[in-house]
Parts: structure tokens; C-alpha cells; sequence
């Protein structure tokens, strides 16, 4: 009896939990790149990634002396607030190789992602 209750909760666990296999794919290739805001900048401010896999950025300024309150990919029509220590996930895709600028919106400081 203890078997079969197993059995059943086992099932229930997977059909109400159910991860699809193309999503489990997509997270594995994504390319995670975590980016600083520091008083020098953008941290690093050239970033390498591959052309197909979605990209994540991760950024959390960890200043309050910069005009990088926010980052803007003036190409892409983004803009996304930078809180002050919190880390923000910019999601991209880079389908062809490239160079992606990224700026605060001041345009005073700069980064690139560079697709390959």
C-alpha cells in the first residue's frame, strides 16, 4: 500500500510540475553575464558573447556616484532603472553577429556586447 501511495504522489508531483524539455534547453543555453556599475564604469564594458543563445544581462550598480542610474540599448529601444545594489536581468537575443552598444542615459558612459 505504502508503494503504491508513493507511486501516486510521485505522479501527481510530475503532471502538476511538469518542466517542458525545450524550456529546460533554453535555460541551459543562455549566456549569463553579470555587469557592475562601479565608479569606473561599466564592469566589464565589453562583453563577448555567442550569435543563437539568449542573453541575460545582470546588472547591479554598486554606486550611487555615477550617472548610470539606468542602462539604455538605444538600438534595441531599451531602458531599464538600475536600483541602487539590486541586480537587473536584461533579456536579448544576439541571432547575428555584431556589436551591441549599451550606455547610461547620459551617453557618458558606454559598454558593447560583441557577437561572434
Amino acid at each position: 500500500m505504502k508503494s503504491f501511495i508513493a507511486a501516486v504522489l510521485l505522479t501527481s508531483l510530475v503532471v502538476v510540475n511538469p518542466v517542458p524539455a525545450s524550456a529546460a534547453r533554453a535555460k541551459a543555453k543562455e549566456q549569463r553575464i553579470e555587469v557592475s556599475v562601479t565608479a569606473n564604469g561599466f564592469e566589464p564594458a565589453t562583453i563577448p558573447v555567442k550569435a543563437g543563445a539568449p542573453i541575460v544581462l545582470v546588472v547591479t550598480r554598486k554606486t550611487d556616484r555615477t550617472c548610470a542610474k539606468a542602462l539604455v540599448i538605444a538600438s534595441r529601444k531599451i531602458r531599464k532603472d538600475l536600483p541602487l545594489n539590486r541586480a537587473v536581468e536584461i533579456r536579448l537575443a544576439a541571432e547575428k553577429p555584431g556589436t551591441l552598444r549599451f550606455a547610461c542615459p547620459m551617453d557618458m558612459i558606454a559598454g558593447e556586447i560583441v557577437v561572434d
